[in-house]
């Protein structure tokens, strides 16, 4: 094969450049925002490996050019008002959640010690009883639950909004049976 011939065949399997600043990063703008990176809207500098093995490819962010620079000054407020109205919709979820007060059945033992523990994925599905949808990374336990009674429960809705959760763990209907591995 000639040298013509194997610079053409690398040139069509190479990955594409990405353009970097002095410091051998690369500007990307967020699409979403990302904990510990930025918000939505913002030009940050990355790894060349962490955007395009990550950022780009999940769609969290794409290349800031000089053109995506003028977009987002253009459309600064709309987005503005976007996060305006996040933030209100989670601090309406926040004072929802902290007016409920939820109850989970579970298997004890006479001096209150339960049978398994109640966790995160528990309270998750006992929300959703109530019309609350959330995901089991919000739930902020320090540990499982393994005995009755009452406990206040904090639930991270992100953007540093947490919601207090009452929470009663109470014994099931002894004329109910679990299943087995409950």
């Amino acid at each position: 094969m000639s040298s013509t011939a194997r610079r053409r065949r690398r040139s069509q399997h190479s990955p594409r450049k990405l353009p970097r600043t002095p410091t051998g990063n690369v500007e990307v703008l967020l699409i979403q925002t990302i904990d510990h990176l930025g918000q939505q809207g913002e030009v940050v500098a990355v790894k060349p490996g962490y955007a395009r093995n990550y950022l780009l490819p999940q769609g969290l962010a794409t290349i800031a050019t000089e053109h995506h620079k003028r977009m987002i000054e253009k459309h600064k407020a709309r987005l503005q008002e976007i996060q305006r109205a996040r933030l209100a919709g989670l601090r309406a979820l926040a004072e929802t959640i902290g007016a409920q007060s939820v109850t989970i059945e579970a298997n004890a033992n006479d001096e209150g010690h339960l049978y398994g523990s109640v966790g995160a994925n528990d309270i998750v599905a006992a929300l959703k009883g109530n019309g609350i949808t959330i995901t089991p990374d919000q739930v902020r336990l320090t540990g499982p639950l393994k005995e009755l009674g009452m406990y206040t429960v904090q639930i991270h809705l992100g953007y540093d909004i947490d919601a207090q959760l009452r929470l009663w763990v109470v014994p099931a209907v002894q004329g109910e049976r679990a299943a087995p591995g409950a």
